[in-house]
């Protein structure tokens, strides 16, 4: 009670005890069954299908007008504009566009800008088939003192938290999460712990202090983050990256798990080859995350015991040894199917995570020659693929695929619905796609 009361001091008791009603209402799949499943249980849902797909997209110098943009794709099948883009706004300049996220009430669409470290919000609900931009973060390094390289953004009760991915100091990964009010006012900013500074949490040999995701358990009041590498790797051109040894030691091999409430580590895991994207399973009685290592290409689970303490282990490998690079993972709305998406070979691999301590690779698919992104709706039978990393880390040539691709999925097999090329239409690149509508719920 005391934790939770602490944590009603810093946020807002309305948005709690909404959010709670809000988990609740997520553990029964045949209540909602549209949103995007990688969410935050805080956030405001979509009710019915998801209409419109917002896409973070990074310019491309001499494409186009260059600039990075929010474009927004009509996903509604009865609409004559399904599988079309319909509204593009252009920022100025590039920022490498990457991750963004929702306020609670999903009011606001707020994306980042890692390597300027600004962040652009957007009103998505006035007219949210054309999202407006209506604020600029631009002193993020000033004001959180010294954090750079904001990675996601993520829905708690009347504020956002953002993982980060480097310093304004020495450029490495090592980083902090960060508070911001829905107003755009910053709240608090929360170092991760390193060897020299554990922070009172366990395992501190394995403290790197590196960051990527980070993801909340409210029932169990644990918040888990995982772990990448800084400015100075995610901003060099990754073939001069990888034949720098030195350079390529300084990546992130751990995952650190909080007390959610009071911002404190309570223990690290050593996770080697930079764990990326957390997803929690959705079921009441299930508590365990999954996350995978981008440079080992291992499937890991972090899951509490039987005596109630928290333990991670690697659980399958993925692709053929040698590596293919996991970006993003997608876990199903009943916890049973993870699909991977690989960027070394382009293909997606789905998982039977059932058992989630014996994940068993059960199908596979060449979605292109590169892949990053997957977003799943709710009902798990849409599915929506995108192609760019970094702009500095894409392939080359005619490997240098830009698109959206649309597919459904009934259980078995993955059969294209659309696709986009984002070259072709000179937009730029590609990355974090979220789901808007027209119609949101309490």
């Amino acid at each position: 009670m005391n934790d939770t009361m602490q944590y009603l001091t810093t946020g807002t008791r309305a948005g709690f005890w909404a959010g709670l009603a809000m988990l609740a209402a997520l553990t029964s799949a045949t209540e909602l069954r549209g949103d995007e499943t990688c969410s935050s249980p805080y956030l405001a849902r979509i009710e019915g299908q998801e209409e419109f797909v917002y896409v973070w997209t990074l310019g491309v110098e001499g494409l186009g007008d260059g600039a990075d943009k929010l474009v927004t794709i009509d996903v509604k099948p009865s609409s004559p504009d399904y599988g079309k883009v319909i509204h593009s706004h252009s920022l100025d300049g590039r920022h490498e566009a990457h991750h963004g996220g929702f306020t609670d009430d999903r009011r606001q669409l707020w994306l980042s800008g890692l390597e300027s470290s600004k962040i652009f919000i957007f009103d998505v609900h006035t007219d949210p088939a054309r999202p407006r931009h209506v604020k600029t973060i631009d002193k993020f390094e000033k004001i959180t003192g010294g954090v750079v390289g904001p990675h996601g953004v993520y829905a708690l009760p009347g504020r956002l938290l953002i993982p980060c991915l480097s310093n304004a100091k020495d450029r490495t990964g090592r980083t902090a999460l960060v508070e911001f009010s829905n107003d755009g006012d910053y709240i608090a900013t929360h170092w991760l712990p390193t060897k020299e500074n554990p922070r009172g949490a366990t395992g501190a040999e394995f403290a790197d202090g590196y960051g990527y995701d980070a993801r909340v358990l409210p029932r169990k009041n644990v918040l888990l983050t995982t772990s990448f590498t800084g400015w100075k790797n995610y901003t060099r051109d990754f073939g001069d990256l990888v034949k720098d040894a030195e350079a390529m030691k300084q990546v992130g091999a751990s995952m650190v798990l909080w007390n959610f409430h009071t911002r404190q580590p309570k223990k690290v895991f050593q996770v080697p080859g930079a764990p990326l994207e957390i997803r929690w399973a959705w079921g009441e009685k299930r508590n365990y995350a999954f996350t995978a290592t981008a440079l080992t290409s291992k499937l890991w689970l972090c899951y509490e015991d039987n005596n109630g303490e928290w333990q991670a282990k690697e659980v399958a490998q993925i692709g053929p040894e040698g590596g293919v690079l996991p970006v993003d993972i997608s876990l199903s709305a009943d916890d049973g199917t993870l699909f991977v998406d690989c960027f070394g070979d382009g293909k997606v691999r789905v998982f039977d995570v059932s058992n989630p301590h014996q994940p068993k690779q059960t199908y596979e698919k060449q979605i292109g020659k590169q892949l990053n992104m997957v977003s799943q709706s709710w009902d798990g039978k849409r599915l929506y693929f995108s192609s760019s990393l970094l702009a500095r880390w894409d392939k080359q040539g005619e490997n240098n695929e830009q698109f959206v691709r649309a597919y459904t999925w009934n259980g078995k097999e993955l059969k294209p619905a659309f696709e986009i090329d984002f070259t072709v239409l000179k937009l730029g690149r590609p990355h974090h796609m979220l789901f808007g509508a027209t119609k949101i719920g309490s």
